[in-house]
């Protein structure tokens, strides 16, 4: 009587040896991630030095100085800075407009894009093409073509809540680019056609539905559109309206370079607590997705 092996024709030894060839290769693998070449670890480290040299001495200079009293200047440059009226004014200035940026990019953006994706998928290419428009038409070429426009609206036009309506221009790349890729990672015809099922309407099933598994993509769209609309300048200085990064080109165009510095370091701060906001929202909404396909 035959044996298995020999009507297996030999495949067990084939198996076998297949086996030990991809262990081979996953414990190469494995050491190759170990291994970190020298050269690597040299533009890692020029890298860092590129970046934080000039921080560093950023830092250094906006806590230098010395006062008329002899005394070594300190925070004295950030209290100055603090008590000045004009960056009062201009920071919650450009914090307002920020927020109602981001509030007017929500309310356009989250519903255009859950309906494209539900329903118009067609439209998907054009969408992703009117997404890049403004990365190519500069923001001098867009308020010169707003401005005449705008000027219509002197309710509006007058008072630093135009800036929102444009703003919302620049954060289009970014905010649709955040909800689109969080729109792909879900199943949202089956999440929609279930919340339908149960009686809830197409807002509805927005609402209370998807929203909530959009959590981190649409933090995130809100906090890089957040960071746009408080540093953009080029805008605001046309229209002649105060914001902070107005306030901060007038302070580094006079005398008082330390305090230009001060400001510097303050933005800075500002962006890096954005960035840090973004990336523990971001590795939450992550830990949140796995643990429930875990479940």
């Amino acid at each position: 009587m035959t044996t298995p092996a020999v009507l297996a024709d030999g495949l067990p030894g084939d198996v076998g040896r297949k086996r030990a060839a991809i262990s081979r290769r996953g414990q190469a693998r494995r050491g190759g991630r170990t291994r970190f070449p020298l050269w690597s670890w040299f533009w890692i480290g020029f890298a860092a030095l590129y970046f934080l040299v000039p921080v560093f001495s950023l830092v250094q200079f906006s806590f230098g100085g010395t006062l008329a009293n002899g005394r070594s200047a300190g925070f004295h440059w950030f209290l100055a800075v603090f008590d000045d009226p004009a960056f009062r004014s201009s920071f919650w200035l450009s914090a307002q407009i920020a927020f109602e940026t981001v509030a007017l990019s929500l309310l356009l953006m989250v519903p255009t894009v859950f309906w494209v994706h539900l329903r118009l998928p067609r439209l998907k290419p054009v969408m992703d093409f009117v997404s890049v428009l403004p990365f190519v038409v500069p923001p001098i070429v867009l308020v010169v073509g707003l401005e005449p426009f705008l000027q219509n609206f002197t309710w509006l036009y007058s008072r630093p809540e135009v800036l929102p309506f444009i703003y919302v221009v620049f954060a289009l790349p970014f905010l649709y680019r955040s909800i689109d890729a969080g729109l792909r990672a879900i199943d949202l015809r089956t999440l929609s056609e279930a919340a339908s099922n149960l009686g809830a309407s197409t807002f509805g099933a927005l609402a209370r539905v998807v929203l909530p598994n959009l959590r981190s993509a649409v933090i995130g769209g809100s906090l890089l559109t957040f960071a746009i609309a408080m540093g953009e300048y080029t805008i605001a200085s046309l229209l002649l309206f105060n914001t902070f990064p107005v306030y901060i080109f007038y302070i580094g165009q006079g005398p008082a370079a330390h305090e230009a510095t001060a400001l510097s370091v303050i933005s800075l701060l500002l962006t890096w607590i954005a960035m840090a906001a973004l990336f523990v929202i971001g590795r939450g909404g992550r830990e949140t997705a796995q643990l429930g396909v875990t479940k």
